[in-house]
């Protein structure tokens, strides 16, 4: 059996895109007051929360179709990072009721956001020949 790399590529970035995309398009259409209120109460402005929108629905779209994909991936695996430190710090090093990480998924949307920076959206994407695809 054949490897076929980019098929691989083209799976994790539909996985990972879709998952996070959904994240992204209910918070989009539940109102960002939340995450606005937690960033006012941190001591930041509250329109960050707007990088929300950027960090889980355009990155997302964008690994998705493979275009920018190392770009985008940079920008998820960013609004990954803040969301451990701004909702989720206190679990960093707790184990789930279960016995996995408490922040699993966090980390599995992390981690595999990383290998995309490190690989590219492979030939299966829409932008192939820049530095940041």
């Amino acid at each position: 059996m054949r490897k076929n790399n980019d098929l691989g590529l083209l799976i994790l970035r539909i996985t990972i895109g879709l998952l996070m995309l959904l994240h992204g398009l209910a918070k989009f259409g539940g109102g960002l007051e939340f995450i606005s209120g937690m960033l006012v109460e941190k001591g930041l402005p509250g329109f960050f929360a707007y990088g929300v929108l950027v960090g889980e629905i355009l990155a997302p779209i964008a690994i998705l179709i493979g275009f920018r994909t190392r770009l985008a991936a940079l920008v998820y695996a960013f609004n990954c990072l803040v969301a451990v430190l701004m909702a989720h710090s206190a679990d960093i090093f707790k184990l789930s009721e279960h016995g996995g990480w408490a922040l699993e998924l966090l980390g599995l949307y992390f981690f595999t956001a990383l290998a995309l920076f490190f690989t590219d959206g492979g030939k299966l994407a829409v932008s192939k020949n820049n530095s940041w695809d």
